[in-house]
């Protein structure tokens, strides 16, 4: 995916942003809810399925992109009191005009989470920056592919890259083994995707692979974990 790409905020149909890609029929979030879809996907069956394993819950995020998803693992960390090591890969960071205008902060209305948000996107990249106490961020400017990760380290993968239309080198079985080997035994990854050539390479990979309900607007969901 080449990154000469525009982008426009539109709104969905929980209320909530999403950024779509200008004339590539693809968008960071779900056009049915983007709150909704990144609850349901990344927090329901993904950190709260975890909830009380570990003192520390190491997550790797795959596109930090709007950075909602790490705006919502924040918050449910505060309310169970769960310590937090977040980290994301991002490519193609979002520009300040664009994460200002994200209607996220306001819809949540929580005092100061406007400027924590702000706080998320212009963090200093490759270092370990404490967003909150007990919230620490560390952002990598790169892809998958290029990314040096580190063995048996993360307990969650939130894999939430564009869909395998527009970057079908991230959904591989390469890519999957190499998340396998920085999982930790019992760790789970967790998408949005339901496609079935996605699944058979996280099975290839030696993932467990299992069929959620998907979020409003989709049928399906997938969730695997490190047997």
């Amino acid at each position: 995916m080449q990154k000469n790409f525009q982008r426009r905020i539109v709104k969905t149909d929980d209320g909530s942003h999403t950024l779509e890609l200008v004339g590539m029929d693809e968008h960071y979030h779900s056009t049915f809810g983007a709150v909704q879809e990144s609850r349901h996907v990344f927090i329901q069956h993904g950190l709260l399925a975890l909830s009380g394993k570990n003192a520390v819950v190491n997550i790797l995020e795959i596109g930090f992109g709007t950075g909602l998803n790490a705006l919502l693992t924040l918050l449910e960390a505060e309310k169970a009191k769960q310590q937090v090591v977040y980290h994301a890969l991002e490519p193609f960071p979002l520009q300040r005009e664009e994460y200002e205008l994200l209607n996220y902060p306001a819809l949540m209305k929580k005092e100061g989470l406007q400027q924590t948000f702000i706080n998320f996107h212009e963090s200093e990249w490759d270092n370990d920056i404490e967003i909150s106490p007990g919230f620490t961020l560390r952002k990598k400017s790169s892809g998958l592919g290029e990314a040096n990760l580190p063995a048996n380290f993360f307990h969650l993968v939130y894999f939430d890259a564009f869909g395998p239309d527009t970057q079908p080198e991230l959904w591989t079985q390469p890519m999957f083994e190499k998340l396998f080997l920085a999982m930790t035994a019992g760790g789970i990854l967790t998408t949005y995707c339901a496609k079935g050539s996605v699944r058979r390479a996280m099975k290839a990979s030696g993932l467990a692979v299992e069929k959620l309900p998907g979020p409003p607007g989709k049928r399906e969901m997938t969730r695997a974990v490190k047997r």
